[in-house]
């Protein structure tokens, strides 16, 4: 589970975000928010960042029960901590302050959820029947944090084994959601079901499924889309014209798109990356 994971979904964080800020603080626009995610610079994005999560911070401080504030505290973490928090250590902080918000905004919404931390699979996925179209959001977000928290410690085997729970949340997000799903949601269940190969378990053809509806959901516009299936379908069959194909369009892509700009500049970072080790790898 790489950076890129996050790069598909950092319109919808940071979007989500600033419009839950703005409901709760009555006088704080989109505007900020729009300017990140169009800004074709991710050192500039970088730097401004911290603004909102300081931000966030306090405002979580004034209002601890405040569901929304937290949700959005629990994205922008996420999204600093996948993308850029530059060291494992960092990482770590980051994604375990997000998980932390994103589990007292679920629980504030569906007590079951309160007792997820530490829960079996079986216990997990018992108490997601209850949820409904009203709890989707929070769902999403405490799904999106988790994989955050959950790739900053991956080398905690304990961590990887709730990866079949998010699996389970997703398709109870996917559910519930109707015509208002994030179709972002399809790229993480696409990654999901490649982490393991299929002798160990993965459903590339699933997968595969997944990736292409992500790629629709936004009719292509989001190109870390066709990285992440690049990297997950096509490297794990060893499809390389797959590959190289869904490679070279992101890098030949325009990424100047409304909402979409700073996550296509690093998908097409990515994408060169994967281009110029490709013969190494098939």
């Amino acid at each position: 589970m790489k950076k890129a994971l996050f790069i598909g979904v950092l319109a919808f964080a940071l979007g989500g975000c600033a419009s839950l800020v703005s409901s709760a603080a009555g006088g704080l626009t989109d505007s900020i928010s729009d300017a990140v995610l169009n800004q074709d610079d991710p050192e500039t994005a970088k730097a401004a960042l911290p603004t909102f999560m300081v931000l966030i911070d306090g405002m979580i401080r004034d209002n601890p029960g405040d569901a929304d504030l937290l949700a959005s505290g629990a994205t922008l973490y996420a999204s600093f901590g996948g993308i850029f928090a530059g060291d494992a250590a960092r990482a770590s902080r980051l994604t375990t302050r997000a998980r932390r918000y994103a589990s007292a905004a679920m629980c504030g919404v569906y007590a079951p959820s309160c007792d997820w931390p530490g829960a079996s699979y079986d216990e997990f996925v018992a108490t997601l029947d209850g949820i409904d179209r009203r709890h989707g959001e929070y769902l999403y977000t405490y799904g999106f944090a988790s994989l955050a928290y959950l790739r900053a410690h991956s080398d905690d085997w304990n961590s990887l084994a709730e990866l079949p729970q998010m699996e389970a949340l997703f398709s109870r997000y996917m559910d519930v959601s109707g015509d208002e799903v994030n179709g972002a949601v399809y790229t993480y269940m696409g990654i999901l079901l490649t982490l393991r190969p299929p002798a160990l378990g993965g459903e590339p053809e699933r997968a595969r499924e997944y990736f292409e509806k992500a790629i629709a959901a936004t009719d292509g516009r989001d190109l870390g889309a066709k990285v992440e299936y690049a990297r997950g379908y096509a490297r794990l069959l060893y499809e390389r014209e797959l590959h190289d194909r869904l490679l070279n369009e992101v890098v030949a892509a325009d990424p100047y798109e409304d909402g979409y700009t700073l996550g296509n500049v690093l998908a097409q970072e990515q994408a060169e990356a994967l281009l110029a080790e490709a013969d190494e790898y098939f």
